[in-house]
């Protein structure tokens, strides 16, 4: 990978915009979280506040080997069957982003299926999909590292093309329970305070899905709070790639806004590889899912909306982001 450099946080343009919140007419704090979140929109790029944000969600796919199992309430074939909704944009993710004004890449870090056929998928199939890690470690650490590096190609392509705030999208069958590995064997927590019901499954297969879990991590028992050795043991090529697109932002001093527990386990094991990087995050929304909160805790963040959502596909994204525009949108009209 590239070398990776991430800058300090702009706090003199953070100062300027809260005293610009300061001397608008009407109680400092009484738009309470929309003020701070652009106060630190602006520490974060180090730039005057844009009219619009030109953002941009990487939707990254990949599959998981432990999907055999029946972790999930639907076979792996879903994951096929929602990218091709995403290329005909009748997808969750395509409705809130339409909303939001977000323009939408799809890529193919490590999907089973050929997507050749796709053209607007973006081809960057690491391998097909991850080894079941049950057996052994999901990836081999050169294959992490060619993930991280899509990520980071793929936001500074962003970048160059003017957007100023990136967004994670995912698809995979079977990521969560990828998740809850990676929740517990970075923060050494209990499959029990880890897995949840991801697609909403019953109570059989969440029987499944915690095994699947139990006997990852006592195969590989991933090292306490080693990002790399988490991924490659238990993580997904989605992950590793929305991890890339992460750091990638932050070394450019542009935020990412996080989604669902699937891309805030990515931004953990972002954090875990590079700390500095939590400071060019924002986050949508709180998840239904049980290690959710315990990961925002972890990188001090707190969601924009809290609605009980468990979609992923950005779509949680996509609402805050209409938020964070309303937001820049009140501070340019009344601080002038």
């Amino acid at each position: 990978m590239e070398k990776i450099i991430i800058p300090p946080l702009d706090l003199e343009r953070a100062e300027e915009v809260r005293a610009g919140w300061a001397k608008m007419d009407k109680p400092l704090g009484s738009l309470g979280k929309l003020e701070e979140m652009v106060v630190d929109y602006a520490a974060m790029t180090g730039k005057p506040l844009p009219e619009k944000i030109k953002t941009a969600m990487v939707l990254m796919c990949g599959d998981h080997g432990i999907a055999k199992y029946g972790v999930s309430a639907y076979p792996q074939e879903v994951t096929l069957q929602m990218i091709n909704g995403y290329m005909r944009e009748t997808a969750g993710a395509n409705v809130m982003a339409r909303h939001a004004g977000t323009d939408i890449f799809v890529v193919d870090a490590g999907t089973v299926f050929d997507l050749s056929h796709l053209p607007k998928v973006r081809p960057c199939k690491v391998a097909w999909g991850t080894e079941d890690f049950t057996q052994g470690p999901a990836m081999t650490k050169e294959q992490a590292e060619q993930a991280i590096q899509v990520g980071i190609d793929i936001a500074n392509e962003c970048i160059d093309k003017g957007y100023n705030l990136l967004e994670t999208g995912e698809m995979g069958i079977g990521n969560t329970t990828s998740t809850s590995a990676i929740v517990s064997g970075y923060l050494g927590l209990d499959p029990e305070l880890t897995v949840g019901r991801g697609s909403g499954i019953n109570d059989e297969r969440m029987k499944i899905k915690r095994q699947v879990v139990i006997d990852g991590l006592a195969k590989n028992k991933p090292k306490l709070g080693d990002a790399m050795d988490v991924l490659c043991k238990v993580g997904g090529y989605d992950h590793a790639g929305l991890a890339g697109v992460i750091i990638g932002g932050a070394m450019r001093r542009v935020p990412t806004m996080i989604d669902g527990v699937n891309a805030t386990a990515a931004a953990l094991l972002a954090y875990g590889l590079y700390p500095e990087c939590a400071k060019y995050m924002l986050v949508s929304h709180l998840s239904s899912d049980i290690s959710h909160k315990k990961m925002l805790e972890i990188l001090n963040l707190k969601p924009i909306v809290d609605a009980g959502m468990r979609l992923g596909e950005g779509t949680g994204a996509n609402l805050a982001v209409v938020v964070l525009q309303s937001a820049i949108d009140v501070y340019n009209k009344l601080s002038r």
